[in-house]
């Protein structure tokens, strides 16, 4: 039996992380985080004004790569221009994410594709495309993120609802393909944290109060919540974890 090593097990010093979605709200978060843990962190996001407000904020080596994840076409030079400034990535953090909020009678072709491209296939595609660089190392880290709507249909959420159902799906199947390289693939799904994402939910304070009463803690996210999670599946402590989705949700889906 090994012996116990914990002061190793969150260490990233060494790794490369790609974190998309890195501008802004639970990407930012997870891009800082990773950086803090020893990472040299890409970012990835649309608006490079805002990557470079990351950049400020966080610690260690980073670089930016301005992109539009949700172009399928683009995805194949995003995964060269994220291994370009330190080498092929060890994890990767698919954050980046659309929420077209459209009902069922209301849902367009042009929603639902944005929607899907963003939210689940770029995801597999910009993986599929870093995945061969892990298998030669023999270690790599994938980490989506779902949603509560990965198991709850919420008004106004049907294309964003399929597309986190499918990101379960999507990671038992890369669990299932890459594990065995070394590579493991895991989701976090979420509560309701505040974040340009959600804006119309906090913007409406009775209904936030609604969703915090909802969940066993009794309050909604904070984005250092999400911080511990995060860590332990990106690291050497989640060697043995695979094809699991963790709800990060203060309970909620448990009521």
């Amino acid at each position: 039996m090994a012996e116990p090593h914990s002061s190793s097990l969150f260490d990233l010093r060494g790794k490369v992380a790609c974190v998309t979605g890195a501008s802004s709200g639970l990407g930012r978060r997870a891009a800082v985080v990773l950086g803090a843990a020893g990472a040299k962190v890409v970012g990835v996001a649309r608006r490079a004004d805002v990557l470079a407000d990351w950049q400020a904020e966080a610690a260690g080596d980073t670089a930016a790569v301005q992109a539009d994840l949700s172009d399928r076409s683009a995805l194949a030079g995003i995964a060269r221009d994220v291994a370009g400034p330190f080498g092929p990535p060890d994890i990767v953090i698919h954050a980046a994410g659309i929420n077209t909020r459209q009902t069922a009678d209301e849902v367009t072709p042009e929603g639902w594709d944005v929607t899907l491209n963003l939210n689940l296939a770029a995801p597999f595609f910009l993986s599929q495309a870093l995945v061969p660089a892990m298998k030669q190392k023999g270690w790599g880290r994938i980490v989506t993120f779902a949603s509560l709507q990965t198991t709850r249909a919420f008004t106004g959420g049907l294309a964003y609802g399929a597309s986190k159902g499918g990101i379960a799906q999507l990671t038992r199947a890369m669990a299932e393909a890459w594990s065995r390289h070394g590579i493991t693939a895991n989701a976090i799904g979420p509560g309701f944290f505040r974040t340009e994402l959600t804006a119309p939910v906090f913007a409406d304070p009775e209904r936030a109060a609604r969703n915090a009463a909802q969940t066993c803690i009794g309050r909604n996210g904070e984005p250092e919540d999400i911080d511990g999670p995060l860590l332990f599946l990106s690291s050497e402590a989640s060697a043995y974890v695979t094809g699991q989705v963790l709800m990060v949700d203060g309970g909620f889906t448990a009521k």
